[in-house]
């Protein structure tokens, strides 16, 4: 007789379909003639805790009745089950997850939690970390965003998640059980079955993820499944996303540039900061100016959801007001280099930049509205020709250099330069005040560093510190206070510098 149960957990929000999972788990066990049993305990509302189902599943089918438990504990759970990524962090952290016994299956996609909200930063927490996590300390994990192939095949997350477990064969349940009680609930049996059915080809490996996540290139733009696949694996997904996001926001050509200058990145071997730089470096290439806020202005998703949040019923009018206010940098940035910097430099010297602003409302939903951000989002053909964008690659091809300086002197040092990518983000003032902030850490801390004056260690936990300040006070009073305490701490001869 067997010595111990199969014992799994699983941590859903709420609204997912956690219960309704367990049930299904338990009843295909019961059909197959395992004893079985199950229990919850309630999370907390809000995004700040999951709802936790825990299943032993006695791995012989017996007439007696085994003794089990009620509650998981850290390193006896067989497989672990997260509805989404940080609930999977949550996991690890508590010693769930054991690189001796678990598997892991986890949605990739992310809910943020109030946290990640709230903060004035990026407060999102680091998926590579977890990534990196699921990796070192599950026996094995089955890794995808389970939520968009749920919603692609119209069916519940949880589907998606039975079909993964089913895959991966760790219980002796065989698939069509699992099946079968889908099919016996009799509630969107079609579209569950089809949530299931990805996820069984998941679990079984039958599918490549990196494929899966670029499967919308593919007759766009075929060539760049090989690129991104020729990437380190924590980059993958990264890259997939960027290529789709850098398409829409200018062409093809622009999303080759962005593989080229991540092929630079990757050539240095550290898949960690491959993976980082080519999140950052996707985000920084599609930079909002007046084109881009146009784009997303007029997105058919957004008037979705703006329906669906104020519950508009079908064929009931409603109006959408967006009020922008544009200065007079935001204007001029469209416009040639030589042009540009005459206007900018001229109002500067009269006061104007910070005062001067154009404010309007624009009724996007309407036709003269929607004509207004159309004939703006037409100039994404012009925009390569403009002094924002010459900019930006500007800066982008410094911020790539310092990073490839900084690998070969100490790598923890050219990870942290990727992630003061953090700082730059937004348009008009609250972007200035980020650039702003980022060059005064690369003057006063990394380009010493790079150039001998400052030991990598040390520039190391400087730049932490000032990106953290910089972050915590958009202002910029709190960096001005870090840097000027890190410079007292330097000899004289290296604050000089």
């Amino acid at each position: 007789m067997a010595s111990r149960p199969l014992c799994i957990l699983i941590a859903a929000m709420g609204g997912e379909g956690g219960g309704v999972l367990t049930g299904w788990i338990t009843g295909a066990a019961q059909r197959a003639g395992y004893p079985v049993q199950a229990t919850s305990i309630p999370g907390v509302a809000q995004r700040t805790g999951a709802t936790t189902y825990y299943i032993e599943i006695w791995p012989e089918k017996t007439t007696q009745r085994p003794v089990m438990s009620l509650n998981p504990a850290p390193g006896q759970v067989d497989v672990m089950i997260a509805s989404e990524f940080v609930e999977a962090g949550r996991a690890i952290a508590n010693g769930f997850v054991t690189p001796d016994r678990t598997l892991l299956i986890a949605s990739t996609h992310r809910v943020f939690a109030i946290a990640e909200r709230s903060a004035m930063g990026d407060g999102r927490y680091d998926t590579g970390r977890l990534f990196r996590a699921a990796k070192e300390f599950a026996r094995q994990s089955i890794l995808f965003d389970m939520d968009a192939a749920a919603k692609e095949s119209g069916s519940i997350l949880n589907a998606v998640l039975l079909g993964a477990l089913a895959g991966s064969g760790a219980l002796p349940i065989s698939p069509g059980d699992f099946e079968a009680g889908i099919r016996m609930e009799g509630k969107a049996v079609d579209s569950n079955l089809a949530g299931y059915r990805f996820g069984l080809a998941h679990g079984k490996g039958d599918i490549s993820a990196t494929r899966e996540a670029v499967a919308p290139l593919a007759t766009h733009a075929p060539l760049f499944l090989d690129r991104i696949g020729r990437l380190p694996a924590a980059a993958q997904r990264y890259a997939a996303e960027g290529v789709k996001r850098l398409i829409d926001y200018q062409n093809d050509a622009y999303a080759r540039l962005y593989l080229d200058r991540l092929d630079t990145i990757a050539a240095l071997g550290d898949e960690p900061l491959t993976a980082e730089a080519a999140r950052h470096l996707a985000l920084r290439m599609s930079f909002e100016d007046v084109v881009r806020v146009a784009q997303l202005k007029l997105k058919p998703e957004r008037f979705v959801a703006i329906e669906r949040e104020t519950r508009v019923k079908a064929g009931q009018p409603y109006a959408v007001a967006d009020y922008v206010k544009p200065g007079i940098e935001e204007i001029a940035s469209l416009l040639p280099p030589s042009l540009a910097r005459w206007i900018i430099d001229m109002s500067a010297r009269r006061g104007w930049l910070d005062k001067v602003h154009f404010g309007m409302t624009v009724r996007s939903n309407r036709l003269g509205g929607y004509l207004r951000f159309r004939l703006l989002a037409g100039l994404r053909s012009w925009r390569q020709r403009s002094f924002r964008y010459q900019e930006e690659q500007r800066h982008i091809e410094d911020w790539l250099d310092l990073i490839r300086r900084a690998a070969a002197l100490d790598i923890q040092l050219a990870r942290e330069i990727v992630e003061c990518a953090r700082l730059i983000k937004g348009y008009g003032d609250t972007f200035k005040r980020g650039m702003g902030n980022y060059l005064a850490i690369r003057k006063a801390i990394i380009l010493p560093a790079l150039s001998g004056h400052i030991a990598p260690a040390q520039a190391v936990e400087a730049i932490v510190q000032a990106r953290t300040a910089a972050l915590a006070d958009p202002e910029g009073q709190s960096l001005t206070k870090t840097l000027a305490g890190f410079r007292a701490t330097l000899p004289l001869s290296q604050a000089a510098e």
